[in-house]
């Protein structure tokens, strides 16, 4: 699953982001959501959510 939708992520998931400096290499961040940032139904480059480590990124792939 990919991370476009609000609904499919919750807090708890294991997801990959991809954080703001690493947009151009496209290098993904494993993490577990603890709050999700985005408010809007849809985001076309992925729902931007708070990692427990404290990342903040994208996401682009659910585990």
């Amino acid at each position: 699953m990919n991370g476009k939708k609000r609904f499919d992520i919750k807090p708890g998931l294991k997801v990959k982001i991809v954080l703001k400096q690493d947009q151009r290499s496209g290098k993904l961040t494993e993490g577990v959501v603890k709050d999700i940032l985005t408010n809007s139904p849809t985001h076309p480059h992925g729902i931007k959510v708070r990692t427990i480590s404290g990342d903040v990124g994208r996401v682009q792939e659910i585990i």
